[in-house]
């Protein structure tokens, strides 16, 4: 296998392990808010204690990470919310739990940034988006896993043996991370022949970019990418914090039917590759990229309006998991081939800077909308929630097909 497909694996491990530690929290959520006695505004608070910073560190993250390299950026990244993962077995008030969630975020924050650099220094265009599909598809199996998984290790070890289990988890994943992981350049486990395929592109690359940074402002295809993520983040981070409290209280559902709440993560893993492959194709059949990566990304938001019809049917957890996976299947689509407009966009050197900056932004979105989530489910119900919910996709396309402008047509690839 070549080792750029086996780096890919380690990105996807390291998604995976990034969802999961931040959704055992809320999978365990009816049982440690009993215990701590919250409400869901509390609730709130503690979550946004991720997101907090979560949202400074994505920018951070990004930053550091082009500075340090992938390898010791991306490495500390999760070694940090590995440690803060391990800590949230020993927690006593919720004051202690908002504060873990903010080291959790700390260290999450580079994950995705990081992801997107190895993926840009890794891969040729014509199989980026792919490897990217692959790499944050992870992502879903650690939505997936997270429930029946954190479940089961609460019922061997209770919910602060979960905690620890996870971080452990981590822990060896570093240890992989830094034996294997290298620039191809600097890689002492490459084939020659592998390496100089990578070496090739990254020069083809790097014309490539400098010719149309040229032609583009740097700012505002920032703006708009910016500008979407701060629309489309609070629906994902809804989907992760709320969900199961939801499905608990809305629709009487039980520990067995919230386990099920790890179907939509799967149906985002499978679109997370096939959206892509995808737009991939398109690229190698002579579409322009950008025109590749918008057609699959409007397919997907039209999608998510699926979300929108969950209050139709309040009480049927069956159904209300069936439409979430819908939108999660949109986001699938959707996500793949975002980050990847990123890394086709923007110079390697930027990359993890690029996905900082909107991942801050989408971040602060996520914030001002949990805060909102938390009020209005305290005062009214989450029937305004979902409606919104179904609509930000939409919007979120308007502002890329606003603000990015047209690729040059790459050549016909044979």
């Amino acid at each position: 296998m070549p080792l750029r497909w086996f780096i890919c694996f380690l990105l996807f491990l390291a998604t995976a392990l990034c969802f999961l530690d931040r959704q055992v929290l809320s999978v365990l959520s009816p049982e440690i808010c009993q215990e701590f006695g919250m409400s869901e505004s509390d609730y709130a608070y503690v979550t946004n204690g991720f997101l907090i910073s979560y949202a400074v560190m994505f920018l951070g993250g990004g930053l550091l990470i082009d500075f340090l390299g992938t390898r010791w950026g991306l490495g500390l990244s999760v070694a940090v919310w590995t440690f803060a993962s391990g800590i949230h077995a020993v927690i006593c008030t919720p004051f202690q739990m908002a504060a873990a969630r903010f080291l959790l975020g700390a260290g999450e924050g580079g994950c995705f940034p990081g992801a997107a650099k190895a993926a840009a220094e890794w891969f040729p265009a014509k199989e980026r988006a792919l490897a990217i599909g692959i790499a944050i598809g992870g992502a879903s199996l650690g939505g997936i896993v997270a429930p029946p998984l954190t479940l089961w290790l609460d019922g061997l070890f209770g919910w602060r043996g979960a905690f620890a289990v996870t971080g452990l988890l981590g822990a060896i994943w570093c240890v992989l991370w830094f034996i294997f992981f290298h620039t191809p350049r600097k890689s002492p486990w490459i084939a020659a022949k592998e390496r100089e395929l990578l070496l090739a592109s990254e020069e083809s690359a790097t014309a490539s970019t400098a010719e149309t940074t040229e032609k583009r402002a740097f700012w505002r295809p920032v703006f708009g990418l910016s500008l979407a993520r701060f629309l489309f983040d609070p629906v994902f981070y809804f989907y992760m914090f709320w969900i199961p409290k939801y499905l608990a209280q809305e629709c009487g559902a039980t520990a067995a039917v919230i386990a099920w709440t790890g179907v939509p993560f799967m149906a985002m893993g499978v679109t997370n590759i096939v959206g892509g492959f995808v737009s991939d194709f398109l690229v190698r059949r002579g579409m322009p990229v950008l025109a590749a990566r918008r057609r699959v990304m409007l397919g997907a938001a039209l999608v998510t309006l699926a979300s929108s019809l969950v209050p139709l049917f309040h009480g049927n957890a069956p159904m209300a998991i069936l439409l979430m996976s819908t939108l999660m299947l949109g986001h699938g689509f959707w996500i793949t081939n975002y980050v990847a407009l990123v890394s086709d966009t923007f110079a390697r050197n930027r990359v993890a800077t690029v996905m900082g900056i909107t991942g801050l932004v989408g971040t602060l979105g996520g914030l001002c909308g949990n805060t909102a989530i938390g009020w209005v489910a305290d005062h009214f119900s989450f029937t305004p929630i979902w409606v919104v919910s179904g609509l930000l996709y939409p919007a979120a396309f308007v502002a890329i097909f606003a603000m990015i402008r047209q690729n040059k047509t790459p050549k016909k690839e044979k």
